[in-house]
């Protein structure tokens, strides 16, 4: 018998409760910890993060039609195409490509924003220093330059990200980076604490979950990951902290920053370098990573706990300038690495197109293909992995307008799943284009099928034929392929590479005869039948 869903929810609460409540009874705060959120930050709250959570959670509702379709918003025309498309570079920073994606990230928000706010404080932290003798004093003002900078950072993180990314995880690292440098090891507990706020997220979400072993299409993760995009925020965030700390004149451990770099750098995947080989086929460099992971910690520690005394004294540089001029030149080479993907421009908009039958929406072109050269990738004169250029296959949009060239659903994704829902659009509009593949498996291991694409409201169109697939079984000296043609599929008898026939797969329910072999079609098999022979000749997959 199955568990209500409620029970499983009253469960997650009463584990969560008595836990609380055993920490309560063990170690009473006493009210202690409201007195220590109430000395930096006005009631207690970090209002900025709030502000900045409602901000980016409003965009993905309305600019990005999250509040119609939350689990499908429009992401296209709100990536970082590159400098010649302003919008997608702006917007970059604040967009998600999800719900998940948007809900990870605000909830690393609430968790490392909090704590950075908390490091920035609201009230004044300078000796002699009184809240509103200034504009720099004022806490109000201190929240809205708070609030500043987050935006700040959100459109650097969009104008020198690698690739057309999506995403506030800039700006959440740039969090990370400022949290571990003041408070070292509240940042490794809070980068903990987060992974336990996911957990609860999830269980909320899926209180139970069954699967059954199945064959399906997925990439790596890492390979979804804006590696360079996470690594400038989390730097932004160091120099950031860096130099408000040489400015109050306070001396984190660096054991203690050292440690919290190096583990939030291995959870947080900046290990994760990898290379585009081809369409779904990439190369993670996991040695270079951690080599990497330790580096980031060393750099950091230094950056963060130089002292004043001088390095070189011929040219009066202290151990601290150049510590901190190392994490400022990390940040720039980060961002510079970026500048020449963002200067791409799609030269030739119908590169790849060739004889394909494409979708006209608004300004973009969107068509079905396979092994044409990517234009995004190849443009940029920069090895992907082990060559110079990389093919793609698959649903790619194009847009001259917004400088768009890209594969937006490959083969092997749209072979796994059968379907796939193109949303194109713009700040104020969206359309969907649908697009299905129909395959036909034949015994053996051949295969063939067909593309239709097309605006989702619209009758769709084969817009991509394979070639015929062969049947490795025989029968009574017969060759049975399919072949797409039209808006849907033959079935061919062939022997001693002459046709004998030539025919319409039937419909479900029906047979007809082909080359003196009877098929008939039961839901999704087409069996063939000769006199005592009867087999499954092929499977239909949608």
């Amino acid at each position: 018998m199955a568990v209500p869903v409620a029970a499983w929810y009253l469960t997650l609460a009463a584990g969560i409760g008595v836990s609380l409540v055993a920490l309560w009874r063990l170690d009473r705060p006493d009210g202690r910890w409201g007195l220590l959120a109430r000395k930096r930050l006005v009631m207690g709250v970090p209002w900025g993060t709030l502000v900045a959570v409602l901000g980016v959670a409003a965009f993905y509702l309305l600019a990005q039609d999250g509040l119609a379709n939350p689990r499908d918003p429009v992401v296209l025309p709100f990536r970082a195409w590159g400098y010649l498309y302003p919008t997608g570079m702006l917007t970059a920073g604040f967009a998600h490509a999800g719900l998940g994606h948007i809900t990870g990230n605000l909830l690393g928000t609430l968790v490392f924003g909090s704590l950075a706010e908390y490091a920035w404080s609201h009230f004044p932290r300078e000796r002699g220093t009184t809240s509103f003798s200034s504009l720099r004093t004022n806490p109000f003002a201190r929240i809205a330059a708070w609030v500043l900078g987050v935006f700040v950072v959100g459109i650097l993180s969009g104008l020198f990200a690698l690739g057309p990314v999506i995403g506030f995880s800039g700006v959440v690292f740039a969090f990370i980076g400022f949290a571990l440098v003041r408070f070292p090891l509240a940042a490794v507990a809070a980068t903990l604490l987060a992974d336990v706020v996911s957990l609860v997220y999830n269980a909320i979400r899926f209180p139970t979950i069954t699967r059954t072993a199945s064959e399906s299409f997925s990439q790596p993760w890492w390979a979804d990951v804006a590696i360079q995009g996470h690594a400038l925020g989390l730097f932004v965030g160091i120099v950031l902290a860096a130099w408000l700390l040489y400015r109050r004149n306070v001396r984190p451990k660096a054991t203690h920053v050292w440690l919290a770099a190096l583990v939030v750098a291995a959870d947080r995947g900046l290990w994760a370098v990898y290379a585009i080989e081809g369409s779904d086929t990439f190369t993670l460099y996991q040695g270079l990573g951690a080599a990497l992971v330790f580096l980031v910690a060393a750099v950091v520690a230094s950056g963060a706990t130089a002292t004043p005394r001088d390095l070189i004294t011929s040219i009066d540089l202290s151990r601290r300038e150049a510590a901190y001029g190392l994490l400022l030149a990390t940040v720039f080479a980060l961002a510079l690495v970026a500048v020449p993907f963002n200067l791409f421009v799609v030269n030739d908009p119908s590169a790849g197109l060739g004889g394909a039958d494409p979708v006209e929406v608004g300004d973009y072109t969107v068509f079905y293909a396979e092994d044409v050269e990517n234009q995004y990738i190849s443009a940029v004169p920069i090895p992907a992995g082990n060559t110079t250029s990389v093919n793609a296959s698959g649903v790619i949009v194009v847009s001259e307008q917004r400088n768009i060239w890209w594969e937006q659903v490959s083969k092997n994704r749209l072979a796994s799943s059968g379907e796939a829902t193109i949303r194109v659009g713009g700040v104020t509009w969206n359309e969907d284009v649908r697009v299905t593949r129909t395959t036909w498996s034949l015994a053996g291991s051949d295969s063939t099928y067909n593309v239709r694409l097309g605006i989702e409201t619209e009758d769709r169109p084969v817009v991509f034929r394979d070639e015929r697939a062969t049947a490795d079984a025989r029968i009574d000296g017969r060759n049975v392929s399919i072949a797409p043609t039209g808006d849907g599929f033959d079935v061919v008898v062939s022997r001693n590479n002459e046709t004998l026939g030539r025919a319409t797969v039937p419909e479900n329910g029906t047979n007809t005869t082909v080359g003196g072999i009877t098929f008939e079609r039961d839901e999704r098999d087409l069996f063939a039948e000769r006199e005592d022979t009867r087999l499954r000749i092929a499977r239909r997959s949608r």
